[in-house]
């Protein structure tokens, strides 16, 4: 876990041609197959990176809406600190999940509802990109 957020961070000062510009304005950087990270934004909540990582999933990887996303970064965020997710469930930081709007047990939350809950719908018609 300890390796994956170093790469995490490291990915993050990755050069700008590498990265993603979600929706809301919010960097991510693919960090692995299934894993990818948010960097830290001041001001945000931690529902802007959900956002992120929803809109990530769907308009940069592909993917169905939904397909489940699930935090890798254990809670709390530290200070200046982004989030780390992930598509495997293994991976999973426990207990790290939005538990309020998951489906069941597993702390996730499909790409489509992170993307359609999180994300002003203004951001999504006039996205920053």
């Amino acid at each position: 876990m300890r390796f994956t957020l170093i790469l995490a961070a490291l990915a993050l000062t990755a050069s700008p041609a590498f990265a993603f510009r979600s929706v809301n304005g919010m960097t991510v950087v693919q960090t692995g197959p299934q894993e990818f990270a948010v960097a830290y934004r001041v001001v945000r909540n931690e529902t802007e990176y959900w956002c992120a990582a929803g809109d990530f999933v769907i308009r940069e990887l592909g993917l169905p809406s939904k397909t489940r996303l699930y935090r890798a970064s254990p809670k709390p965020r530290g200070a200046g600190e982004g989030i780390a997710f992930t598509l495997d469930a293994a991976a999973a930081a426990p207990g790290a999940g939005l538990s309020t709007f998951s489906a069941g047990s597993d702390d996730s939350v499909s790409a489509g509802h992170a993307r359609g809950s999180f994300c002003n719908p203004f951001e999504q018609l006039f996205p920053f990109d």
